[in-house]
C-alpha cells in the first residue's frame, strides 16, 4: 500500500492545473442512438505542472531526491501550505488538494481517492552556477483504498 511522500518545501513560482475526466464511454448504434456509460463517480487523470525558477542546487536536489524516492516504490506526493499548493486558498484549492468534507462523519476532510504521481522526470535547466529552473509534471491517479 503506497503511503504519502511530502514534497519538499520548495515553492513553485508557475503552476499549471487541468482537472480531470470522469471515465466514461459512448456507445453508438447503427440507427444513430447514443447510450453513455460513466464508470464511476470521481474524475481521473488530473494533471499538475509545477515551475521552481531560480532555486539553489541543493532545492534541486531536494526535488531530485523526493522523484527517486516516490519512484523506487511506487509512492505518490503529497502537498500541503509549505510546497507545491502554496498560494492556493479558497475554493479552488479543495481540487487542487483533492480533499472532500463529509457532514455525514461530522469530522471534517477525508481524501477522496485521487494520489498525485509524477508523469515523468523532473527537467533541470541551469540558468547560472548555483541556480537552476526545474519543471515538475504530475498526473493524479484513483487508487482504490485495502
Amino acid at each position: 500500500m503506497a503511503t504519502a511522500q511530502l514534497f519538499p518545501s520548495v515553492k513553485p513560482t508557475s503552476r499549471s492545473y487541468t482537472p480531470g475526466t470522469y471515465p466514461s464511454t459512448t456507445f453508438e448504434s447503427l440507427d444513430g442512438t447514443k447510450t453513455h456509460l460513466r464508470f464511476g463517480n470521481k474524475p481521473v487523470n488530473a494533471t499538475l505542472t509545477l515551475g521552481f525558477a531560480n532555486i539553489t542546487d541543493g532545492q534541486v536536489g531536494l526535488i531530485l531526491k523526493n522523484y527517486d524516492d516516490v519512484n523506487s516504490v511506487w509512492d505518490y506526493v503529497k502537498f500541503t501550505e509549505a510546497n507545491g499548493s502554496a498560494g492556493i486558498k479558497g475554493a479552488g484549492s479543495g481540487y487542487f488538494l483533492r480533499k472532500e468534507i463529509h457532514a455525514d462523519s461530522g469530522t471534517g476532510e477525508t481524501e477522496n481517492g485521487l494520489k498525485w504521481r509524477y508523469a515523468g522526470p523532473p527537467s533541470v535547466t541551469s540558468v547560472f552556477p548555483g541556480r537552476c529552473n526545474v519543471i515538475c509534471s504530475f498526473v493524479a491517479c484513483l487508487d482504490a483504498p485495502i
